[in-house]
């Protein structure tokens, strides 16, 4: 799992990694693509990651097939702090397929 941005311009960071090497698609930024899945952060501040992260926990929960790995997503490019992105996901650590950053 990593952040994009809503273009889906996979140029940098976790993205540039995950088109390269997990699949992926450039100009697609939400959602599952390849063996990852793309959580857009350039657009707007925490308020505007929010719906997109929830979007995320409810098909991690109906997806238990698959595994997510999640990167620090917003914590490089985007600018934001462990601290503001981390609570999003608390309730991904309830999912046995979602394996967070440590001290997230």
């Amino acid at each position: 799992m990593f952040g994009s941005n809503l273009q889906g311009m996979h140029g940098g960071g976790a993205a540039r990694m995950a088109y390269e090497r997990f699949g992926a698609i450039m100009g697609q930024g939400v959602g599952l693509q390849g063996q990852c899945y793309a959580i857009p952060t350039m657009h707007g501040g925490v308020e505007a990651i929010r719906p997109y992260v929830d979007e995320f926990i409810t098909f991690a929960q109906q997806h238990t097939e698959l595994t997510f790995l999640v990167t620090r997503v917003g914590c490089g490019i985007a600018g934001f702090r462990d601290e503001e992105i981390a609570p999003l996901f608390a309730d991904a650590h309830l999912l046995p397929n979602v394996a967070l950053p440590q001290g997230w």
